[in-house]
């Protein structure tokens, strides 16, 4: 069977392309095609007004990104993050020389424990690196606390989070940086690329040199930087994006509340429940598979996967599993009992702008008739 009659986890949500030739012939004439051109700028200006932050800079993907806000803060020795995420959360330590530390999640919002962060901290703790898992808030106020109890930075992962708040405004002003992902499966893409969001412009003057191989000037050299600059097409793309995305975001809530309602009485099956925030993303819709259902969590995903329904089980393995970090002391499974758990049971099920509900019924039809 084609890829045509395939159901995804998700797909990039894509403007009628005639939008977006206006933005094409632009580059062509000014010829400017990377190295912060006016696009670069005016993306980095209207994601600021749109996500309520004071500075932004855009970054060619989200795992750049992540390396470089560590570089940033010059963080070393060990940081603790979380076993329940896609694996650039921890490659962007190793990537920076640093020793992860894992410490298991709540089992309700699926991130970082505030409770098991403490006893995770030792000497050589520098940081924290939280994930805002499937775009529900962390604990914020709880990680602040003992950031400042413990002088450790904070660094949000909020690959998930984009345009998320709770009372106090955007989620992406915790912590001392956050860093968003708009890869194709996001809610809001750029084909490939992210950002790190910071709170002060010498901060983000840093980021900028460092992202820029550590140029001041022509001539001038302030660090040993990289090469992570989105490109015009990519920051065009991107303001084309924002355009629609009160029309994406009511598609996700659509979605988001078809299911809940046809699957909060199927025994055996929990949807994850919100966490603190007022505005949400409805990035992802995960399932909680448990021994009350009909099937395993495997045989689920492979039942959907025989109907040409390809849900992920986001995210299985757990990072501490895989070789070059299971040898951690903190990635034994007896440290991690909540996430193990989790990652057994957990399916994300498809949810994009252009997913019929007629589709997401024959889901749940599925779903309803093994129960």
């Amino acid at each position: 069977m084609s890829s045509k009659n395939n159901t995804y986890v998700t797909q990039p949500f894509l403007p009628d392309l005639q939008e977006f030739i206006p933005y094409l012939e632009q580059i062509w004439d000014n010829k400017i095609l990377t190295n912060a051109g006016p696009f670069h700028q005016q993306l980095e200006e209207e994601l600021c007004r749109y996500l309520g932050v004071k500075y932004i800079s855009l970054f060619c993907n989200g795992t750049l990104a992540l390396v470089t806000a560590l570089q940033s803060l010059r963080i070393t020795g060990e940081v603790i993050t979380t076993p329940y995420s896609f694996v650039a959360t921890a490659h962007s330590l190793l990537w920076n020389g640093i020793k992860p530390v894992f410490v298991d999640i709540d089992p309700k919002t699926m991130n970082l424990d505030p409770a098991k962060i403490e006893a995770a901290i030792t000497p050589s703790t520098t940081a924290i690196l939280p994930v805002h898992c499937y775009g529900h808030p962390c604990d914020v106020q709880a990680i602040e606390k003992i950031a400042d109890t413990y002088n450790l930075r904070v660094i949000y992962d909020a690959a998930h989070a984009f345009g998320v708040n709770d009372t106090h405004g955007s989620i992406l002003n915790y912590g001392d940086l956050s860093v968003l992902s708009f890869h194709a499966t996001k809610v809001f893409n750029t084909f490939e690329g992210g950002a790190i969001v910071c709170h002060d412009a010498k901060t983000k003057q840093r980021i900028d040199h460092l992202k820029n191989f550590g140029f001041v000037d022509e001539i001038t050299v302030v660090a040993p930087g990289i090469n992570g600059k989105m490109s015009e097409i990519n920051a065009a793309f991107g303001l084309l994006q924002l355009k629609h995305m009160d029309h994406v975001l009511n598609q996700r809530q659509a979605i988001d509340t078809f299911y809940r309602e046809h699957l909060r009485d199927v025994k055996g099956i929990e949807c994850v429940s919100r966490t603190c925030e007022t505005k949400a993303n409805f990035s992802y819709f995960p399932i909680i598979v448990d021994s009350n259902y009909g099937l395993g969590r495997d045989e689920l995903y492979a039942r959907l996967k025989e109907h040409h329904i390809f849900a992920r089980r986001y995210f299985y393995p757990l990072i501490s599993d895989f070789p070059m970090y299971r040898g951690l002391p903190s990635a034994h499974r007896d440290n991690l009992p909540n996430a193990s758990y989790i990652s057994s049971k957990v399916i994300c099920l498809p949810i994009f702008p252009d997913l019929a509900i007629e589709e997401c019924k024959r889901i749940v039809d599925i779903i309803r008739m093994t129960a």
